[in-house]
């Protein structure tokens, strides 16, 4: 049988989803897509996963779209129709950016080496991105005569601003991980012997925090992106209404008041 396409390991309520294509730096084809959306769903609906690590396996993290995939490779015959890319994004890398947007758990991206095109926007997805120091994060959409996909045109100007946004966009330029931590892109660049260690430690202390409440906050800052102060603060309004009455709520006041450690249960 051949290997599996994402490396499934799980550590207590932290599991880990490693792209398996080190060869062909861990580029996408649909049968990665198919495994990669399964793996998550999955973990999804899997009560003993309390956080998700997304990394690599080799030397990169994921360098995009592979473009030797016969979906996406341009038949040059003459009179040949042209590929539909339209397709492929409504079919695979849309529905791969929701799910991910929409687990009901944090997700930590460990950024080993570079990613590129699709595999920077599935980094940048994520809840929070941790890169080697030798990892890069490449744009690289224009040099091949197509747009950002995989949520690039919502996550780039939200994640550093219509100015960073479109020159990483437009110029398609290597941005090395401890510039890409400066301008504000991702959470921490950490030296790659660290990268795997401390993207563990911070998935096992996310995991060990309220997943409901964390799931709600990424939601909400998604959310009011595109609502004015006082309907955020409805929101907020709402959603302090709910989670004020949850078990995880109570627990961390009385862990609090008995000082002790909360056992949160919530997800």
């Amino acid at each position: 049988m051949p290997e599996s396409l994402v490396l499934k390991a799980q550590d207590g309520a932290v599991l880990t989803l490693t792209l398996n294509r080190p060869a062909a730096l861990n580029s996408f084809t649909t049968a990665l897509h198919r495994e990669l959306f399964t793996a998550l769903d999955d973990a999804a609906s899997d009560a003993s996963v309390r956080c998700v690590v997304l990394t690599g396996a080799g030397r990169a993290f994921c360098s995009g779209q592979d473009l030797s995939d016969p979906v996406v490779t341009p038949d040059l015959t003459p009179g040949a129709p042209p590929k539909d890319l339209g397709h492929v994004i409504e079919h695979y890398y849309r529905p791969l950016v929701l799910r991910l947007r929409s687990m009901p758990v944090p997700v930590v991206a460990a950024v080993n080496g570079v990613a590129a095109g699709a595999g920077a926007n599935l980094a940048l997805a994520c809840d929070l991105v941790l890169a080697g120091r030798s990892a890069s994060f490449i744009q690289a959409f224009t040099k091949i005569g197509l747009v950002p996909d995989t949520a690039g045109t919502w996550l780039l100007p939200r994640l550093v601003g219509r100015a960073q946004a479109l020159g990483l966009a437009l110029l398609g330029d290597k941005l090395p991980a401890a510039e890409a931590e400066r301008i504000g892109l991702i959470w921490r660049c950490v030296d790659d012997a660290a990268l795997q260690a401390d993207a563990q430690a911070l998935a096992q202390k996310l995991a060990a925090m309220p997943t409901a409440a964390l799931v709600a906050t990424r939601q909400a800052m998604d959310a009011a992106q595109g609502m004015d102060l006082s309907e955020a603060l409805d929101a907020e309004c709402t959603l302090q209404r709910h989670f004020g009455s949850a078990h995880d709520y109570q627990e961390g006041v009385a862990a609090f008041m008995a000082k002790r450690a909360p056992t949160f249960t919530d997800r």
